[in-house]
């Protein structure tokens, strides 16, 4: 008899766990495939410290060859599901397609960034899901200081020292507080016209920094951020934007060369391409994370509209924490579907969250206790010490090394602007000259 195919696409927080307790309950008696664009699994919590030149990028990526036992990795973009052939097809990562089948499926898709209707935005603004992103971010930051310090105008060394992050919840609170510590530390090696410095704007329609999350944590991070300097306005947000700055909804016009979109996130286009019910974009599942009317098609992450059993009539949000869970629970019930072990529904424990604001700044509730500085920061370096699949001493290496000695303050220009559009649906990679998607004629912006 022929062993079970279990065919998991995505290798994020859900897909990675899926795939990783999977290994571990079948032992070696089901044929367990992963279909992921990357060989590595992103931490993306550490992802700002990588655009702020803190770690290094291979610091945030854990080998999935090399943690996940028996499983089979095929590199790859899934573009197509058959639910009635139990196919999967996909495009290689040289354009060359495929097809896998199987008998259980996991869609681990994840999210891209989410767009708005604004003028200008898609062209001008990148966003922070991938580490192409981050990448990208480090060197341009770099470059518009670099210029900035020799400007002869006035004007023009203002309009490349600023810089607008758009979006204030945990991702792009944490670009503004590590951007603005980066730039700082650039401007001691190369300073600018007299009388100026960097100038960092957090934008946001809410009514505070971080509305998803405790209040005494976003007073907290609010507070580091307006003592660093940095411009935080809430109930504002760009109207549009232009090559040489964006004009905000109060009627300001802010001259820059950097628009970092952190608005939030969508669920992966795919999962609209298989025609099942969805909820906002994602795919609903039963608390089982089974699909309805398809017993062997399971969902989580950000892709799947997970009931919240805790609050009735509500889904769980889309985070890390929840996605890593959902990979736990979901492999527990793709093995008991085929005899090991029992299923079980999806339910858990608020933990709280962590929040890095940069140096020794941090805003922490863990299990519900309310932190901020040096004891926050202790704890929230401790958690993603502890939450990371691989990496640690790596990690720990970097942020002594960090804290001993002053950051390398380089461009490598690996990443070109063309090459991260804000409108992807794979942001994990970078566009690549003559590739499907790249726009012909299209130019680096500076």
């Amino acid at each position: 008899m022929s062993r079970p195919r279990i065919l998991i696409v995505g290798a994020g927080f859900a897909g990675y766990q899926t795939a990783r307790t999977l290994s571990r309950l079948t032992r070696g008696r089901a044929d367990i495939t992963l279909l992921n664009p990357t060989d590595y699994f992103l931490y993306l919590p550490l992802l700002p410290q990588v655009a702020a030149g803190i770690l290094e990028p291979r610091r945030v990526t854990v080998s999935l060859s090399g943690t996940l036992r028996h499983v089979r990795l095929v590199l790859g973009e899934a573009d197509g599901i058959d639910l009635d052939a139990r196919t999967v097809h996909y495009t290689g990562p040289e354009g060359q397609g495929g097809t896998l089948g199987y008998d259980r499926l996991v869609l681990a898709v994840g999210s891209v960034n989410k767009l708005l209707p604004i003028p200008g935005v898609s062209e001008y603004a990148h966003g922070f899901r991938g580490l192409p992103e981050a990448l990208y971010l480090r060197d341009h930051v770099t470059r518009q200081i670099e210029l900035a310090a020799a400007a002869e105008d006035p004007e023009s060394c203002s309009e490349r020292c600023t810089f607008v992050v758009v979006g204030a919840g945990y991702t792009g609170t944490e670009v503004a507080a590590q951007g603005q510590l980066l730039t700082d530390a650039l401007v001691r090696g190369q300073p600018l016209r007299q009388g100026m410095r960097p100038r960092w704007l957090l934008l946001d329609v809410a009514p505070r920094v971080m509305p998803e999350m405790d209040e005494r944590l976003s007073r907290t991070a609010d507070r580091v951020l307006r003592r660093r300097g940095v411009d935080v306005r809430m109930g504002t947000s760009v109207k549009e934007a232009t090559h040489d700055g964006v004009l905000l909804t109060d009627g300001e016009f802010v001259a820059t060369r950097t628009l970092v979109w952190c608005v939030g996130v969508r669920p992966d286009p795919l999962v609209e391409s298989i025609d099942r019910p969805l909820e906002r974009g994602r795919l609903l599942v039963d608390p089982y994370l089974q699909v309805p009317g398809h017993p062997e098609v399971f969902a989580c992450g950000d892709a799947a509209a997970v009931p919240d059993l805790e609050k009735p009539g509500q889904y769980t949000p889309m985070t890390a924490q929840h996605a890593w869970r959902h990979g736990k629970v979901c492999a527990h019930n793709v093995a008991a579907s085929l005899g090991f072990g029992s299923r079980r529904v999806y339910r858990h424990r608020d933990l709280g969250f962590v929040v890095d604001l940069g140096g020794v700044q941090a805003a922490a509730n863990p299990l519900g206790i309310p932190m901020s500085g040096l004891l926050a920061g202790a704890v929230t370096r401790g958690y993603h010490l502890a939450a990371m699949p691989g990496n640690r001493v790596r990690v720990a290496a970097d942020w002594l090394l960090e804290a001993l000695l002053p950051r390398q303050g380089v461009q490598l220009g690996l990443v070109r602007s063309w090459s991260v559009p804000l409108e992807s649906s794979s942001p994990e990679l970078a566009r690549v000259p003559g590739g499907p998607d790249l726009p012909h004629g299209t130019k680096e912006k500076s």
